[in-house]
């Protein structure tokens, strides 16, 4: 999968994105105060085979010119009818307020509807200021479940909510 957007190049993980994805992450939770938990809510990111790809879902990663600045991510959950979980939407500083964020969610929403998923769950930190703003403003709600010990939200969207679908 590769899609382009402006001079950003969001494409499927390689193997050889491990590093500069686990990176990206640990680079975003370090800015806003949250812990690295390679052990825990991060192990996903240095097993991505596993938990993802052989899991049903997809990580992506975000490239400008050649460097990582960005991920995002999905795998199915068992929480709801025909669930999946986005995860490991991280977007490095420079390049944020560009609607990178927001096309990407978008691209991620488009893939998983693709595949006949019916609900769309995220967890997300209240620090993530950014974040909870571009899920509330699209279409997500807030519920309750948190299951990842940094976050503090989870919401959930109805996929015969997304336009177009």
């Amino acid at each position: 999968m590769k899609i382009q957007y402006g001079n950003f190049l969001i494409r499927s993980w390689e193997e050889s994105d491990r590093a500069a994805a686990a990176d990206v992450i640990h680079s975003v939770l370090t800015e806003y105060g949250l812990l690295w938990e390679p052990e825990g809510a991060d192990r996903d990111v240095l097993e991505v085979e596993k938990f993802y790809l052989d899991a049903g879902g997809e990580f992506w990663v975000v490239e400008r010119l050649g460097r990582l600045v960005g991920t995002g991510a999905y795998y199915p959950v068992h929480r709801g009818e025909k669930a999946v979980e986005i995860r490991k939407m991280y977007l490095l500083p420079e390049v944020r307020g560009q609607g990178l964020g927001k096309y990407l969610l978008h691209q991620l929403e488009k893939a998983i509807a693709f595949l006949g998923f019916q609900e769309i769950w995220v967890e997300t930190a209240s620090v993530l200021q950014q974040a909870v703003k571009l899920y509330e403003n699209s279409g997500y709600k807030e519920t309750e479940g948190v299951e990842t010990t940094r976050c503090d939200r989870v919401y959930v969207k109805l996929l015969d909510l997304i336009p177009g679908k």
